[in-house]
């Protein structure tokens, strides 16, 4: 059997993937994703309105929680539409540019969400341990320019990837196993020697997710140590845990997917096709939805302000 020859650049197509095997019922497996992406969005808007609108907010602390929402609502745009167009619409064919420039997006957005989580984590390090600083330490000013080194962070280092997925030649039956473009997915299907872009993707993310994990295992250590050295009955103390508990949830709540779906992408191989489509629809949606969620219930200015918004529509 002759070996199929790689398709010209202009010419590929990449197919996107629905669940396998449920394709008479994607109409229904669509509503509760939808319904996921509104409330994703509806809470993620609803976080930066109240921080915009709300002086009291206008704090470090609350800044890069804005950050936060803005990567979530970019990640859910990016992607969400795409899914829907497969699994409502049919549009499984996307083309070679298109698919790129999603990963691109969408990785930018992954890296900067691990990025923010990372300053979320100075940022309570730095009101906890140094308290009386903190106001001096971190400035509006500053957390604008903390803000633009993640980017610039998360967009600068994934270029040499994009450009080595866009130098690949592709095979003509280039079927993706997830709804929406991912790199390892992309890699894959690529018709020449890619251990030099595994590898560089490899240790991208070890180089960034992984040392920004590490220094937010770090901070909390030396939190936990400062909270412990407090008197029992100081009132700090119970503030102090407070503000950490909602940061923690939302560095398990991005995590935790991103783990998972390295896992299924690198060794599950073998794992059923359903599992890959399933994490990464996980990936996407978790903690978009979770996170406001989490502000809102465990941060009581967000709370208050959104039940005064509640009782005045009631009104």
């Amino acid at each position: 059997m002759a070996l199929l020859a790689p398709a010209n650049h202009s010419t590929v197509l990449f197919t996107l993937r629905g669940f396998p095997g449920l394709e008479a019922a994607h109409g229904w497996i669509g509503i509760p994703i939808f319904s996921a992406y509104l409330f994703a969005m509806l809470g993620n808007c609803t976080i930066l309105y109240i921080i915009w609108t709300e002086p009291g907010l206008h704090q470090p602390m609350y800044y890069f929680l804005a950050m936060l929402a803005t990567t979530d609502l970019g990640l859910c745009l990016t992607t969400v539409p795409t899914v829907m167009g497969v699994l409502w619409f049919q549009l499984q064919k996307i083309s070679r540019h298109s698919c790129l420039t999603q990963i691109f997006i969408i990785h930018t957005f992954s890296f900067m969400e691990s990025a923010v989580l990372f300053a979320m984590a100075l940022d309570r390090f730095l009101a906890i341990c140094f308290p009386l600083r903190y106001a001096s330490l971190l400035t509006t000013s500053r957390v604008a320019r903390i803000g633009v080194v993640l980017l610039l962070r998360s967009t600068l280092l994934l270029i040499p990837s994009l450009y080595f997925l866009l130098q690949f030649p592709y095979c003509p039956t280039a079927v993706l196993s997830h709804s929406y473009c991912v790199h390892q997915d992309v890699i894959r299907l690529a018709c020449a020697n890619t251990t030099i872009t595994s590898y560089y993707g490899l240790t991208l993310i070890l180089l960034t997710m992984g040392s920004d994990l590490l220094f937010i295992l770090v901070s909390y250590s030396l939190i936990l140590k400062t909270v412990l050295g407090m008197t029992s009955g100081d009132e700090g103390h119970h503030r102090a845990m407070g503000t950490c508990v909602s940061h923690l949830c939302a560095v398990l709540v991005f995590y935790v997917p991103v783990l998972g779906l390295s896992i299924v992408h690198r060794f599950g191989q073998h794992a059923s096709p359903l599992l890959h489509i399933i994490m990464g629809n996980v990936y996407i949606l978790f903690p978009p939805m979770m996170n406001p969620v989490i502000y809102s219930i465990k941060t009581k200015q967000i709370s208050s302000r959104i039940l005064r918004i509640v009782s005045l529509k009631r009104l």
